[in-house]
């Protein structure tokens, strides 16, 4: 008898570099592939870990060659993502300027997200910024 299993936990360390981002959200979308109702998560998964992982390469404190660790993992039908970094500084959510071209990452994190927040890292050393998404409905079936 076959026994499905839900993917457990995945970790990866990227370069703390910008262009890391895109790999990032590819690597989320494979995750993703692996469960049965991962395209639910997809969407808002992606724009959330971009988001979170842009975060960490452009406000970090740390040096320049600390890697970025991203982690995603299915709890309770939720989504969590998490970003760490070695870095000191815990994000904080303000209001951009109307015509600023920056500074509304976090406004889309606390809007889509389900739950996020920020902890120092057990060793103390670094932070993590972690995001709960919940699964988009599933599309009703329509009858005639």
């Amino acid at each position: 008898m076959l026994k499905t299993r839900r993917p457990r936990m995945f970790v990866a360390r990227l370069d703390s570099r910008i262009e890391s981002t895109p790999l990032a959200r590819y690597l989320l979308r494979a995750y993703l592939s692996g469960l049965p109702s991962g395209d639910r998560y997809a969407d808002t998964a992606e724009l959330l870990l971009g988001e979170l992982f842009a975060n960490a390469v452009q406000h970090s404190d740390a040096p320049d060659d600390h890697p970025i660790e991203i982690r995603f993992a299915l709890v309770n039908s939720r989504l969590r993502l998490e970003v760490h970094d070695a870095g000191t500084t815990h994000p904080t959510l303000r209001a951009a300027a109307p015509d600023a071209e920056h500074g509304r990452g976090l406004l889309l994190v606390n809007e889509l997200a389900e739950r996020w927040g920020c902890s120092s890292q057990p060793d103390g050393i670094g932070k993590y910024v972690w995001a709960h998404i919940a699964p988009v409905p599933a599309p009703a079936l329509v009858t005639a």
